[in-house]
């Protein structure tokens, strides 16, 4: 009995048809080719197995991009507690005047106190969604309907930097009155504008013509200034050569350095109108100095799941006005014979 328990027990071979039955169908399949059940499984419809295959959704979603307006990186942007903000500007400054030592000294004229009142508005969306839809989406629908709130705003108030009337909305530059007259000469808030020599397009020499436009612009207001087009009229400009071949547009030579014309820099507005007749196609200015934003705050959202159960609404708002602060400081190029 002993030696019995210190023997080693040997394993032995299964015999044949007693191993386990889990896999006999498909061993039985694969060794002798013998089909016991046929089912058929497969995703390509629904009721054969598709509802099972998960759909699987990218976390990102593409959109296609609009352009917004870049004015608001060039202009001055000012932070305001309320709707009433008002910026006061002086024209004309100080005189002053020569006289000898012993010279009677006379009185001199006085600065003289524009208020600016930009015009604000009040840009809002009230998007909803179903409570079964946030719970249920594979991606994160609320930071998705932020996105696109903030997207919207940006182009919408880019809009209203250029060419809105000013009627609970800012009011663009584009808006402002003009005149052909130099500074000095003008009403105040009047912006100048050169003509391009003929009606919806350049006249001889358009190289002649942007220089003048640049030189219109007074000194103090040329450190800093910049071009603001489109990228239709853009895409004419760099076409255009002097008289003895050189490009008037010069690309960056480094990343992050914009490319220049005539030496500034330019700004791609797609709110800036095409070339047509009698259009203000072209800016250029110190748009720092002659364009004012104010902006209560940056947009709010608020995510609202009382008001119209089952559905939860997302009410973005954002304030915001803009107008010219100093007419001297941008200059228009019309595409008109004068």
């Amino acid at each position: 009995m002993e030696r019995r328990m210190n023997e080693t027990v040997m394993a032995r071979p299964v015999l044949a048809g007693a191993s386990a039955a889990k896999d006999a169908g498909f061993d039985g399949f694969v060794r002798s080719g013998a089909v016991i059940e046929t089912k058929a499984f497969t995703g390509v419809t629904g009721d054969a197995g598709g509802y099972a295959v998960p759909r699987e959704i990218d976390a990102v979603i593409d959109r296609v991009l609009k352009a917004a307006s870049p004015i608001r990186s060039i202009a001055n942007v000012v932070t305001v507690g309320s709707a009433g903000y008002r910026k006061l500007v002086t024209t004309g400054g100080t005189p002053s005047g020569w006289a000898a030592e012993d010279g009677a000294r006379g009185g001199t004229a006085t600065p003289t106190f524009v208020e600016i009142a930009p015009p604000m508005g009040e840009l809002y969306a009230n998007p909803s969604a179903s409570q079964a839809m946030l719970d249920d989406a594979q991606f994160d629908v609320e930071a998705w309907l932020a996105d696109e709130i903030a997207a919207e705003f940006a182009k919408a108030e880019g809009a209203a930097f250029v060419g809105g009337n000013g009627v609970n909305r800012p009011k663009g530059f584009l808006a402002a009155p003009t005149a052909s007259t130099a500074d000095g000469t003008r009403a105040f808030g009047t912006l100048q504008y050169l003509a391009s020599g003929a009606a919806g397009d350049f006249a001889a020499n358009p190289d002649e013509r942007l220089i003048d436009l640049v030189q219109s612009l007074r000194a103090p207001y040329r450190q800093g200034a910049t071009f603001v087009m489109n990228a239709s009229t853009l895409a004419r400009i760099r076409k255009l050569k002097t008289a003895d071949g050189a490009f008037l547009w010069a690309p960056s030579l480094s990343a992050g350095q914009p490319a220049t014309l005539l030496g500034y820099p330019v700004i791609e507005a797609e709110d800036m109108p095409d070339i047509a007749a009698n259009t203000l196609s072209i800016a250029f200015g110190n748009f720092r100095s002659g364009y004012l934003i104010a902006e209560r705050s940056e947009t709010q959202i608020l995510r609202d799941p009382y008001s119209n159960k089952p559905f939860v609404n997302f009410y973005a708002t954002k304030r915001v006005g803009g107008c010219v602060v100093n007419s001297e400081a941008i200059k228009l190029m019309k595409f008109a014979a004068n």
